[in-house]
């Protein structure tokens, strides 16, 4: 077995210990609370079927208690809830499934097709979320790349000074911050975007899409504002190093452009951590879209991780958990696979 291939099979089962110690820590935070949400939910259920079932008739408060009681204990142990969330079986079983993308119901949420499915609630926010900080991450990367090398070909000159200063103060700034201004500037003060990002047209609407992209504007905007200008400093710090290098001096002594050798031969040669960079910050953006898109109230998964939260819908809790994970996993395995086979000291390990 040859170096890529020994790095691709470690790469592969680091990818699922990770998972599953996320999911094992998840679940372990997680269980008491789950029973007691779990069993609290039946027995709102239970109660609902009392109510609105007109056959049922009691003659006093304590048999109907009774029933609701002897109900609730039933499909407690027909789920398995009557032992300890701790308890091997349940423990194990609730791991399986969650890896196999088996979540359960959600207590509180449905899909817009009306679905109570976990599983079919997130499938239906993660493009919202993808296309939203997917657009901004390569509007950001095309700008910060060709400002920092830019800047980087006048290191220390008044526009390096600038980027640097501009890096410093939009990354002072949460974006979260930012993004009420935005909101109170462009929806309530001037009336160019909607106040929310969520479109009014129905998903079954021609139109929807149209509508989307609209909506996502504002928070694309405030999104690329506050990312552009550290990543073009980061840019710049990888291209000064490679422009320091001897044989970028001797494409200059052979009189090769300065634009040439700024945009062909450094950036492609600071490649490879640029693209690490890109692809960390675009799996770590996944994980800080709530605020963001609880802010802009964007129908992403950012927003359904809010809302599960304030409600302790411990099923969509842990979906959202694991998916998040697997998504940042999966984006860090790719980005490793593209670094090794690129990397020749990776080869020949």
């Amino acid at each position: 077995m040859g170096g890529f291939s020994r790095f691709l099979l470690k790469r592969s089962i680091n990818m699922v210990i990770v998972l599953f110690a996320t999911l094992v820590l998840t679940v372990f935070l997680l269980g008491s609370t789950m029973d007691k949400i779990l069993v609290d939910a039946i027995r709102v259920n239970v109660v609902e079927e009392v109510n609105y079932n007109r056959d049922l008739r009691f003659s006093t408060a304590a048999e109907r208690q009774s029933y609701i009681d002897e109900r609730t204990d039933l499909q407690v142990r027909t789920l398995g809830l009557d032992e300890p969330w701790y308890s091997p079986k349940r423990f194990t079983n609730t791991v399986l499934k969650v890896m196999i993308l088996d979540l359960g119901k959600s207590n509180y949420f449905t899909s817009d097709s009306g679905s109570s499915n976990v599983r079919d609630i997130i499938l239906e926010r993660v493009p919202n979320t993808v296309l939203l900080f997917t657009t901004s991450t390569l509007i950001i990367t095309v700008i910060g790349l060709y400002l920092g090398a830019f800047v980087a070909n006048r290191s220390g000159s008044l526009w390096d000074r600038l980027n640097s200063a501009f890096a410093v103060f939009s990354s002072s700034f949460p974006t979260w911050w930012v993004g009420m201004l935005m909101i109170f500037a462009f929806a309530f003060a001037y009336h160019i975007f909607p106040a929310r990002s969520t479109p009014l047209t129905p998903p079954s609407d021609p139109a929807y899409a149209l509508d989307l992209l609209y909506h996502m504007l504002l928070p694309l905007i405030t999104l690329v504002i506050v990312g552009f200008w550290s990543w073009a400093y980061i840019v710049r710090y990888f291209v000064v190093g490679v422009l320091s290098e001897d044989y970028i001096a001797a494409k200059r002594a052979a009189g090769i452009p300065e634009k040439r050798i700024v945009y062909s031969h450094a950036l492609k040669n600071a490649a490879l951590p640029i693209v690490t960079v890109i692809a960390l910050s675009l799996a770590g953006s996944f994980g800080g879209a709530i605020i963001v898109e609880a802010v802009f109230d964007w129908p992403g998964m950012g927003k359904l991780y809010y809302d599960a939260i304030g409600a302790l819908d411990i099923p969509i809790i842990i979906g959202l958990t694991y998916v998040s994970t697997v998504i940042f996993v999966i984006t860090v395995f790719l980005t490793d696979i593209v670094y090794a086979y690129f990397d020749p000291r990776v080869k020949v390990a």
